[in-house]
């Protein structure tokens, strides 16, 4: 089965997880609620967000919409499961559940994994399956998790098959291997970061792979440019704090929010399906909502592309995606 049409953003829920600071079950549904109120209806979680929050606060709100009216995604590689000593609070997802994500590309590690997001979601099916970052597992990920979402599709069980990776080189290779559906590639297809532009997204196209674009701000750098943000969830390093800041010099000087540019410039490519977005909170969803609505002049495209700002390869109007 191809996969199904999407609306042009689709909610991230890694943030639901309460990644960083502590999110309640009401707060993160209201999200989940506000996002279906401004038309979104791609979802997209993941076991590890929160270790199982995410999937189980989605999976609250969306069991009281009809089915055929959304696309869920998540992801598998990761099984959450009880350490065998008690640990303290998680580092990263604050206020989570205890069980902790162990890493399993394998096929039996993958169908239990499937079966444990529906559990969690309390739904009967998900859509979109991902392998979930499998930069050192690349092997086992083809020959075990691949395998088990090909016969899954196959079956009829899911939509489609998908990897969701920080980098595009596996992604690339994965794309010669495999019949994938889709790829959600976080970061590497930005206004600051358009790595994945010369190889990646040419060969999604000639094989008929949707790219699902996630990272859109690069870790909070293209939200505010300013040194100490984060680039690829790491201090950003001053080079590309400085490009960033170029960026925004730029499009001030067109009446254009930094932030409306970033979450805009994805979409503009043909093979790019929808455009993930996360957030804590309505207000800074609903910030989102408002950055892709803004008119952008192609002037500012163009004053990008001179200023070595933008790859000329890039696309950058709505005629592009025709």
């Amino acid at each position: 089965m191809p996969l199904p049409p999407l609306t042009p953003l689709g909610l991230g829920t890694a943030p639901l997880g309460a990644s960083t600071d502590r999110l309640s079950d009401d707060e993160a549904m209201r999200v989940v609620e506000a996002a279906w109120g401004h038309g979104m209806r791609f979802f997209d979680t993941a076991p590890m967000y929160g270790n199982g929050s995410a999937e189980r606060r989605l999976g609250a709100v969306l069991r009281g919409k009809p089915r055929d009216s959304y696309v869920l995604a998540t992801k598998v590689g990761r099984l959450l499961r009880m350490p065998a000593t008690p640990q303290g609070e998680d580092a990263y997802y604050k206020g989570t559940p205890p069980e902790r994500p162990i890493f399993d590309f394998s096929h039996d590690g993958v169908m239990r994994s499937f079966e444990e997001s529906l559990a969690r979601l309390g739904l009967d099916r998900i859509d979109v399956l991902h392998i979930h970052d499998p930069d050192a597992h690349e092997a086992e990920a083809m020959s075990g998790a691949y395998r088990a979402l090909a016969r899954l599709r196959a079956e009829g069980v899911i939509r489609a098959v998908g990897a969701g990776m920080n980098q595009w080189q596996m992604l690339a290779r994965f794309a010669e291997a495999g019949a994938f559906d889709c790829f959600l590639l976080a970061g590497r297809y930005t206004l600051l970061d358009q790595s994945a532009l010369p190889v990646l997204l040419p060969g999604c196209a000639r094989r008929g792979v949707r790219i699902l674009a996630a990272g859109v701000y690069n870790s909070g750098l293209l939200a505010d440019p300013r040194p100490g943000a984060k680039f690829n969830y790491d201090d950003a390093p001053a080079e590309m704090v400085l490009r960033a800041q170029r960026l925004d010099a730029a499009c001030r000087s067109h009446g254009v929010p930094l932030k409306a540019a970033a979450i805009q410039f994805p979409g503009l490519h043909p093979v790019v399906a929808s455009t993930l977005t996360g957030a804590r909170s309505v207000a800074e969803l609903d910030e989102t909502i408002a950055m892709s609505r803004v008119a952008i002049p192609p002037a500012l495209w163009d004053d990008l592309s001179a200023q070595g700002l933008l790859d000329p390869a890039a696309p950058t109007s709505a005629r592009d995606r025709a």
